[in-house]
């Protein structure tokens, strides 16, 4: 079948799946937003609360460490409840966090309002990623998981824009009430939208099938957590998140650092480098997950197709190695918003991995499980990068390891998984 026969296709079967999908767009885009807000407050809350810049270094790790914590059960949680309800409980236990930070006064109470917003938000992800499982074939999974993960460059658009008006407005505490409640209106939507394609009204018999087209996962017994250890599958996965999504959280943490140190932009200039950087990520994501759906249309297997794409981001990546030593802001700014994007379309097609390999009842668990790893590996580079720029004031180093990640990261993926062969456990 031809790739416009089966967009035809598909076109014909049903969309309801993509208002699913947009859905998990707007919860990423809230996650996102509710993170972001304690930084862009930090200024004025170290002023009001008096804390050091060890004492917010520790607040920030509550949340990377509940985050990392949080993964593991989370997906697990996601599993053995359903998207529909495990969804539910964290988008309230992330909102309530967010919204309890209007509450606190001390730094221990920014650290559990952080640590208790880690844990809720932890699960945005494994949930997402089930629900795509659950709701496209594979040749649309990687498109639609971009489309959800862009949410997360619009949350971090959007922050810095809202946040200062509602602050100037009605005072720091609005910002975390007005941002955390933006959750229960989500919420209410999820509850009434979302069901499982096969019980869900608005789905007709034409794209449940469509939905179904692939082969069914195998019968299976219950999937023990500890038995994902024994495959190579979920140490590819657990791995390419340790090396690679750390580079992110590099990216979210230090860049209006590395920005002010070398083209000395004050807070007023930083908005627009920093918005044009998280659109080209958002393209990157959307792109880099259509590219490999576009692949499989077109007859590529779809091991081939996902490492053809992953490789592709990594190359684009590895410009990045120079952008300490560039001394126009603009070339830097391109530079890094393309390995922004590239990292988007590489953890795109990464993400949709676990679903190629996994079958459904164990997808959120394993997304827990990578998910873990990489905020692990943020939390060991975000000390890494505090030393490094301490002793020697320069990013190159660090730049270095963000253009190296993902090249390292694809070689050991293919050593353990040379293509991407569904799992199969025990009782099968």
């Amino acid at each position: 079948m031809t790739d416009a026969m089966q967009g035809e296709g598909a076109a014909k079967s049903g969309r309801y799946r993509w208002t699913v999908c947009a859905l998990l767009f707007f919860a990423t885009t809230i996650n996102y937003i509710d993170r972001q807000v304690l930084g862009i407050l930090a200024p004025v809350l170290q002023k009001e609360i008096g804390w050091t810049e060890i004492e917010y270094g520790y607040i920030v790790t509550a949340f990377q460490a509940a985050y990392a914590i949080g993964l593991v059960f989370a997906g697990r949680l996601i599993d053995r409840f359903g998207t529909k309800i495990g969804f539910s409980i964290a988008i309230v236990v992330w909102s309530i966090a967010a919204m309890g930070h209007a509450a606190v006064r001390s730094v221990m109470g920014f650290g559990a309002a952080r640590f208790a917003l880690g844990l809720g938000e932890s699960a945005n992800f494994p949930a997402a990623i089930k629900a795509v499982a659950e709701w496209f074939p594979k040749r649309e999974r990687a498109f639609a998981t971009g489309i959800f993960n862009s949410g997360a460059n619009i949350g971090a658009v959007a922050a810095p824009a809202v946040v200062p008006w509602l602050t100037l407005t009605y005072g720091w505490q609005a910002s975390f009430i007005v941002t955390g409640a933006i959750g229960f209106v989500w919420l209410v939507c999820w509850v009434a939208m979302y069901e499982a394609p096969e019980r869900h009204k608005r789905v007709s018999p034409a794209e449940l099938s469509f939905i179904q087209s692939d082969p069914p996962d195998p019968p299976s017994a219950k999937i023990p957590w500890s038995s994902l250890f024994r495959h190579r599958q979920t140490w590819a996965f657990v791995i390419g998140k340790f090396l690679t999504d750390p580079i992110w959280w590099f990216y979210l943490y230090w860049l209006p650092k590395f920005l002010n140190t070398n083209y000395g932009l004050t807070l007023d200039k930083l908005g627009a480098p920093l918005i044009v950087i998280y659109t080209l990520t958002s393209v990157g994501s959307i792109g880099g997950g259509w590219l490999s759906g576009s692949l499989i249309r077109r007859g590529w297997p779809v091991s081939r197709a996902r490492k053809a794409v992953m490789l592709l981001c990594a190359l684009c990546i590895i410009p990045i190695v120079f952008a300490a030593g560039v001394t126009s802001l603009w070339l830097a700014v391109g530079i890094i918003g393309l390995a922004a994007a590239a990292h988007q379309g590489w953890s795109a097609n990464l993400f949709t991995t676990a679903s190629d390999m996994f079958p459904r009842k164990a997808v959120g668990s394993v997304v827990g499980l990578g998910g873990m790893a990489g905020a692990v590996g943020g939390m060991l580079l975000a000390t890494f990068a505090g030393f490094v720029l301490e002793w020697t004031g320069n990013y190159m180093i660090l730049f270095i390891i963000s253009g190296s990640a993902y090249v390292v990261a694809l070689g050991i993926f293919t050593l353990l998984v040379p293509k991407l062969a569904p799992v199969q456990f025990e009782g099968a």
